[in-house]
């Protein structure tokens, strides 16, 4: 990569060097080759009477010669001259009576003549070079502008393997066959089989689908070859071609070796897709598909790219003998979660009440990158604290971090915005508690956090989950509507806080009605179409509402019912807990952080009370 510090190519540079090449030519050019000056005959004739001339050379047009030393001058050698020879009879007789030396060999001038020019041209070009050397610096030059920009890992510079990579058991199992073929070939090719030429990794960012090419080249013991999908494609026509070609071609030297593509989609995105088409790019995906199809693997070269929209690639490109298996890279499991909590931690000294599988627990969703920015984030917090191991409160700390934002200690809240969101946020937890089936509660604050959080409710999942029933969406979009709901019924009046909650809320009624025919009154029927298998789409863009007006207004009204649905049945449980709401928020209040067992206490002492009175 070029050094940001150092000059970009500008044409600028092309006038500079022009101007000096004049200014070389006019000025400095006549002094190293002392160009002799040009005088009239009528003076040239002046001069040999005064006897100022020393010696001359008689050519058949020119007159060459030398005046005579100055002696006040600092140099010992007079002036050259050139002057026009005229028909003179008495030439010779003044320059005899003058005793002006005559010679009869006329010097050449043509070297003189040459030398003045090949120098500054040559100046010219060496500037010229030095330029393109700079534009293309950290690129191999500008010549080596249709060479590829892969970077070459070779087999002892590759040193991750599949013990550096968790959480991702099932895609690390697919790949164990591709290792065996590139130790030992003879295994699978004894029978007539072929190893798939293509392998696409497919999966949500940061789960890991780069480290895990880069730990089959380890397991493999072979070079690899990563490249990104936008490093083909520059302003130059045919570039993106020829380094497809040159990648190949480097490949098949090293064989047996693996080739990554990463971010494939910004190489392989569907021909003609959208208003207007990128003709290079499209240049290049073709040659990509060309070279696919061109290279035996029985070569030892396996080619894998991934990605993390599918949807989007050219249908050519999944065909069978090209990337026809496809290794589906996932969000990680609870167990998945711990084991990759387990490998980041490795070098981190960890307390003793460091519980890896709570926080496991804590991180539904989330995927690699963002586990192992928790352990980091927990570490740098251990350091800031002066402790000299990473404890529960620092994990606990990282993980809302990670979910929440950063706490914004100096956005100050005036009483009444604190008291409001004391309300709001003990209606998600009240509402999350008293309903069956919810997820637990974990902790309620009121310091705000992140762009726009003024507090948050933290519920913690008791395992993961894959399915959802009709009744696990409603409790969602019920604890969503907690927050506005307890506004209402504290204050009389709603604030903007919930802005996040009903749009939350809307799109699981929406999902309901419109994708997992969860209405009665419209059916099992889908009305979203956007979304088709995983492989299978063919890049265009579907219709939007693809129904009638009439179904239109009757999914509106669907999701209209189950909302207010939703609404009676929070107020219903927030107006039979007015006491405990109270006694809550007063807690809240004075602490700005309380647990979900701290709230469960307030809960049953309330509870308590009502029963002896």
């Amino acid at each position: 990569m070029m050094d940001p510090k150092q000059k970009q190519f500008s044409i600028w540079y092309v006038f500079i060097a022009l101007w000096a090449l004049m200014l070389i030519q006019i000025f400095v050019t006549p002094f190293l080759f002392l160009k002799p000056m040009e005088i009239p005959y009528s003076e040239f004739k002046a001069a040999v009477a005064e006897g100022k001339v020393e010696e001359v050379s008689i050519g058949s047009t020119v007159i060459h010669g030398r005046m005579k030393a100055d002696p006040s001058a600092p140099t010992k050698e007079g002036r050259l001259f050139d002057t026009v020879r005229v028909e003179d009879p008495d030439l010779i007789r003044d320059l005899q009576a003058h005793q002006v030396k005559i010679t009869g060999v006329i010097e050449s001038t043509f070297l003189r003549d040459l030398l003045s020019w090949v120098i500054p041209i040559g100046l010219f070009f060496a500037v010229w070079l030095f330029l393109l050397n700079r534009m293309g610096q950290g690129q191999g030059g500008f010549m080596t502008v249709g060479r590829s920009k892969a970077k070459i890992y070779m087999e002892k510079e590759v040193k991750v393997g599949f013990n550096d990579v968790a959480g991702v058991d099932e895609a690390k199992e697919e790949l164990r066959e591709v290792i065996e073929f590139l130790k030992t070939p003879q295994k699978f090719t004894r029978l007539g089989g072929k190893i798939p030429k293509g392998i696409l990794l497919v999966g949500p960012p940061g789960t890991g689908k780069t480290l895990l090419a880069k730990a089959v080249a380890g397991e493999a013991g072979v070079p690899f070859f990563s490249i990104s999908g936008s490093e083909f494609v520059e302003m130059f026509v045919g570039v993106g071609a020829a380094r497809v070609r040159d990648l190949f071609l480097q490949a098949k030297e090293k064989a047996p070796c693996i080739i990554f593509i990463d971010e494939l989609d910004a190489l392989g995105k569907a021909r003609g897709m959208g208003p207007m088409a990128h003709e290079e790019r499209e240049q290049t995906l073709n040659q990509l598909l060309v070279e696919m199809d061109g290279f035996d693997p029985r070569g030892g070269v396996i080619l894998m790219a991934a990605t993390n929209r599918p949807e989007i690639l050219d249908p050519a490109l999944l065909r069978a003998g090209r990337f026809d298996r496809h290794v589906l890279v996932d969000r990680p499991d609870k167990g998945g979660r711990l084991a990759i909590l387990k490998l980041h931690a490795r070098n981190v000294p960890l307390g003793p009440d460091a519980d890896l599988e709570v926080i496991a627990a804590m991180t539904a969703g989330l995927v690699g990158a963002d586990l192992a920015n928790i352990i980091n984030e927990a570490a740098l917090l251990a350091v800031r604290r002066g402790k000299d191991a990473v404890g529960f409160a620092e994990l606990q700390e990282a993980v809302e971090r990670v979910i929440a934002g950063l706490e914004k200690k100096n956005r100050v809240l005036n009483q009444m915005e604190k008291e409001r969101v004391a309300h709001h946020e003990l209606g998600h937890a009240l509402v999350a508690l008293s309903i069956p089936g919810a997820d637990a509660v974990q902790k309620i604050s009121i310091i705000p956090r992140g762009i726009a959080a003024l507090g948050y409710t933290i519920q913690l999942p008791t395992e993961d989950r894959f399915l959802m029933t009709k009744s696990e969406l409603e409790n969602k979009i019920a604890v969503l509507l907690g927050g506005r709901v307890a506004e209402e019924i504290i204050y009389r009046e709603v604030s903007t806080g919930a802005q996040d909650d009903l749009m939350k809320a809307t799109d699981i009624a929406k999902s309901m009605v419109k994708r997992y025919g969860m209405s009665e009154k419209l059916g099992l029927l889908s009305f979203e179409r956007d979304r088709q298998p995983l492989f299978l789409q063919n890049g265009q863009p579907q219709a939007p509402g693809d129904y009638s007006e009439e179904t239109a207004r009757e999914i509106d009204c669907e999701v209209h019912r189950i909302i207010d649905e939703q609404y009676a049945r929070v107020s219903r449980v927030l107006n039979s807990q007015q006491e405990v709401f109270r006694e809550a928020a007063a807690v809240l209040l004075k602490k700005e952080i309380i647990t979900g067992e701290e709230l469960k206490a307030i809960i049953a002492k309330s509870s308590a009370r009502q029963t002896i009175s």
